[in-house]
């Protein structure tokens, strides 16, 4: 989710990359935040290519600022 926070929408390869996971890993996971409307899949064809991006919904955008409220919350009651 914080790598869609601060890019608009990214490819599966390139989001794969980014956070050195395996396919399997990283469609677990996407599976997970789409089931949670937490992102939204986009696929097409470029050429004859499939290309499949992800974008964060607002209320996935929402969720992720109440966690990072949270975690706050929780540093500063530690401290």
């Amino acid at each position: 989710m914080s790598v869609l926070m601060v890019n608009e929408k990214i490819d599966f390869n390139n989001l794969k990359e980014m956070l050195q996971v395996t396919d399997g890993n990283l469609a677990s996971h996407i599976a997970a935040l789409e089931k949670a409307e937490y992102i939204k899949v986009h696929k097409q064809f470029i050429g004859k290519k499939p290309q499949t991006t992800y974008s964060a919904t607002a209320y996935g955008r929402k969720a992720f600022h109440e966690h990072l409220d949270a975690l706050e919350k929780l540093i500063k009651q530690r401290k």
